[in-house]
C-alpha cells in the first residue's frame, strides 16, 4: 500500500530590501529576517545566512530527539544544541554539533538518542548535499510578493 504524501517539506520566500544585504524571509508564513554582519558590509539586523543553516539543524535536531523520547517515554527533561560553522579552506570545512540533554537518563537512553541524532532529517539533508534545481525569472513575476515585514 502505498502512501500519497506531499513531497514538498518546507517551502521559503526570500525578498531583498533596500539596506545593503539585508532581506526579509517567509519561511512557512513565518517572518524572519537575515543579514549580514557589519565586518561583512550589511548590517547586522538578522542572522547571517549560515546561522539560518546551523538554525534549522539544531532545531531539527531537538524536535526530532524529544518527538523520539515522547513516543519512547523516555524521561527527557529538554534538550541543547550548540553548533558552529568551521571553514578551514575551501576544501576543509565542518559543523560542530554539541547536544546536551536534561533527564534521569540511563547510558541506553543516552546512547539511543545520540543514535537518533545522526539521523534526523536536517542531518541526513546536509550530509549528503542536495540538489538544487534554479530557474530564472525576469523582475516582473514577482508578482509584488513580499514577505511579512518583521520589524
Amino acid at each position: 500500500m502505498s502512501r500519497n504524501r506531499n513531497p514538498v517539506v518546507a517551502t521559503a520566500m526570500v525578498v531583498s530590501e533596500d539596506k545593503p544585504y539585508a532581506v526579509r524571509v517567509d519561511a512557512g508564513g513565518h517572518g524572519l529576517r537575515a543579514d549580514e554582519p557589519v565586518d561583512h558590509g550589511g548590517g547586522d539586523t538578522g542572522p547571517p545566512p549560515f546561522g539560518l543553516l546551523l538554525s534549522g539543524l539544531g532545531a531539527c535536531t531537538a524536535i526530532t530527539l524529544r518527538m523520539y523520547a515522547e513516543r519512547k517515554n523516555l524521561p527527557l527533561d529538554g534538550v541543547e544544541v550548540q553548533l558552529t560553522y568551521t571553514v578551514k579552506d575551501r576544501a576543509t570545512r565542518w559543523i560542530d554539533r554539541v547536544i546536551t540533554v536534561g533527564g534521569p537518563l540511563d547510558d541506553k537512553a543516552r546512547s539511543k538518542l545520540a543514535e537518533i541524532a545522526e539521523k534526523t532529517p536536517v542531518t541526513k539533508a546536509v550530509r549528503a548535499g542536495t540538489d538544487i534545481h534554479t530557474t530564472w525569472l525576469a523582475a516582473s513575476s514577482c508578482n509584488g510578493y513580499f514577505p511579512p515585514s518583521v520589524d
